[in-house]
């Protein structure tokens, strides 16, 4: 039994495994984590007068801002 069964499948991506490819492909998602980026700083500082009741902000990053209490 020397015939090999196993069958290779192509990339979906289309793409070969080369080092330049990992280069644009790590530069594109720098570009698009720029983009979202200046996107969410654009909506913060559109929402940025907004305040609860109390005070605090009515919309946070999050992670940035001490934890709020949630209540259900």
């Amino acid at each position: 039994m020397s015939e090999s069964t196993i069958t290779q499948l192509p990339d979906p991506s289309g793409f070969s495994a080369d080092p330049f490819t990992d280069v644009i492909r790590d530069g594109a998602r720098k570009l698009i984590e720029q983009a979202v980026q200046a996107e969410l700083a654009t909506l913060m500082a559109a929402f940025s007068n907004e305040k609860l009741q109390d005070g605090r902000a009515r919309l946070v990053r999050h992670g940035h801002l001490p934890e709020r209490d949630v209540m259900t």
